[in-house]
C-alpha cells in the first residue's frame, strides 16, 4: 500500500527541520515539504537539498511574491488595517497565503494532512489551521508542538539540536542570535530571546546589528528624498511616475525606507491565544505606503464614507490578526472597502528623512477639497453662508442644554 502523505510547512531552521524527520519516523509517512518564497530572499538558499537530504519525499518551492502583493497587502493597506496602532500585520498576513497553497498542493498530491510547526502558544497555529478549516475542512492538520509525545522528546533546544545531530540534519542554532526572525515581502519580525524583557532597548547602537532591512534614523542620510505615489482606486500603480506593479512598489519602497531608516516598531501587543508578547518590527515600504494611502484618502474619499470604513479598522485589524482572511465577514468587509476606494486616485508627494515620512503635497482629478469653499478670504463661489452655521449650532447644542438642565435640577 501507498503510503499516507503529508505536507508540511518547511523553512530549513531547527524547529521543521526536526519536524520534517520526527512526522517522517512518527507517522511512517511521506513527507513533502512546501517553502512559500513571500520575499525572504537568501533565506531560501539550500533550501530544497536540505530538505531532500532530511528525509522529504518532493519538495515545493513556490514564489508567490506577486500574489502576496496583489492579493493580500493591497487589499488590506486599502482597508487602513492597523493592528493595536501600531503594527501593520506583516506576519500575520502572509500566513493565510501560505496556508491556502499548502492545501492546494495537498489535494494535488493526494495528501490527507498539512502540517506546521507553530507552537501552541503563538498565533500562527491559528492562522495555518483557521484557513485549511476553511478552504479544505477534509484535510487533517498535524500541530506536533500540540502533541504531548512530541513536547516529551523534545523539551528544549538542546534535545532538538541533539536530535539534529544525531540524524545529520544541518543547523545553524546557536546563542549569537537568541531571537527569532520571520521575513517576508511586507516585513520582517524579531521576537524572543532577550527581546522577551519589555525594558531591553532593541534600538540602542549596540543592537544594530538586528536589523536587517533599514538603517537606524541616526545612521540614514542627511539628505531628504522626496518620492511621488500614484494611486488609482486605492491602490499605488507608480513611483515617481513609472508604472509599477504591486510586488514592484512593495520592493522599491522598501529599499527606500530602509535607506532613511524608516517603519520600526518595537511594542507588546495582546496575542489571540490570551497572552502578552514583546515583538519588533521593520516595514520600511510598508509604513511609506499606509501614509500615503492615507494621505490620498484625505483628499478624496467622503468623509461619512472614511468615519464608516474608519470605525471598522480595529475589526477588519483583528480579523487579519487572529487567522480569519478567509472568513465571510473578512470577504463581507472587503467589499465595502473596495466600494469606499473607487474615487482614491491621485499623487502624494512624500519627504524620507531620518525615520520620518512628512507630507510633501497631494493632487487628484477627483478631489474633494474645494478652495473657494475652504478659504479664510471671501468665498467667490458664495457656497457656503457663514450665518447657516448659527443654526448648526444651535440645534447640535439643544440636548446639551436639556441635558444640563438635568444635572443642574438636581443640585
Amino acid at each position: 500500500m501507498a503510503k499516507e502523505k503529508i505536507v508540511l510547512a518547511y523553512s530549513g531552521g531547527l524547529d521543521t527541520s526536526v519536524i520534517l524527520k520526527w512526522l517522517k519516523e512518527t507517522y511512517d509517512a511521506e513527507i513533502i515539504a512546501f517553502t512559500a518564497d513571500i520575499g525572504q530572499k537568501d533565506e531560501l538558499d539550500g533550501l530544497e537539498e536540505k530538505a531532500l537530504a532530511t528525509g522529504a519525499s518532493k519538495v515545493y518551492i513556490d514564489d508567490l511574491r506577486a500574489e502576496f502583493a496583489k492579493d493580500f497587502i493591497y487589499p488590506m493597506f486599502q482597508a487602513g488595517t492597523l493592528y493595536e496602532g501600531q503594527y501593520l500585520l506583516g506576519t500575520s498576513i502572509a500566513r493565510p497565503l501560505i496556508a491556502k497553497r499548502m492545501v492546494d498542493i495537498a489535494r494535488a498530491e493526494g495528501a490527507t494532512a498539512i502540517a506546521h510547526g507553530a507552537t501552541g502558544k503563538g498565533n500562527d497555529q491559528v492562522r495555518f489551521e483557521l484557513t485549511a478549516a476553511a478552504l479544505a475542512p477534509e484535510i487533517g492538520v498535524i500541530a506536533p508542538w500540540r502533541l504531548e509525545a512530541f513536547r516529551e522528546q523534545f523539551p528544549g533546544r538542546a534535545e532538538m539540536i541533539a536530535y539534529a545531530e544525531k540524524h545529520g540534519i544541518p543547523v545553524t542554532a546557536s546563542a549569537a542570535k537568541p531571537y527569532s526572525t520571520d521575513r517576508n515581502l511586507l516585513h520582517i519580525s524579531f521576537e524572543s530571546g532577550m527581546l522577551e524583557d519589555p525594558w531591553f532597548d532593541p534600538s540602542a547602537e549596540e543592537n544594530e546589528d538586528m536589523y536587517v532591512l533599514s538603517v537606524s534614523p541616526e545612521r540614514a542620510p542627511d539628505q531628504a528624498e522626496y518620492v511621488e505615489l500614484t494611486f488609482e482606486q486605492g491602490d499605488c500603480v507608480a513611483l515617481n511616475g513609472e508604472a509599477m506593479n504591486p510586488l514592484e512598489v512593495m520592493e522599491r519602497l522598501n529599499d527606500l525606507g530602509g535607506k532613511h531608516g524608516i517603519g520600526r516598531v518595537d511594542m507588546v501587543e495582546n496575542r489571540f491565544v490570551g497572552m502578552k508578547s514583546r515583538g519588533v518590527y521593520e516595514t520600511p515600504g510598508g509604513t511609506i505606503l499606509f501614509t500615503a494611502h492615507r494621505k490620498m484618502e484625505s483628499l478624496t474619499m467622503d468623509r461619512e464614507v472614511m468615519h464608516l470604513r474608519d470605525s471598522l479598522i480595529a475589526k477588519y485589524s483583528q480579523l487579519v490578526y487572529n487567522g480569519f482572511w478567509f472568513a465571510p465577514e473578512r470577504i463581507a468587509l472587503q467589499a465595502l472597502v473596495t466600494e469606499s476606494q473607487k474615487n482614491v486616485s491621485g499623487v502624494v508627494r512624500l519627504k524620507l528623512y531620518k525615520g520620518n515620512v512628512i507630507g510633501a503635497g497631494v493632487k487628484s482629478p477627483v478631489s474633494l477639497y474645494n478652495p473657494d469653499i475652504a478659504t479664510m478670504e471671501a468665498d467667490p463661489s458664495q457656497a457656503y453662508d457663514q450665518g447657516d452655521a448659527t443654526g448648526f449650532i444651535r440645534l447640535n447644542a439643544l440636548r446639551l442644554k436639556v441635558s444640563s438642565g438635568v444635572e443642574q435640577s438636581k443640585n
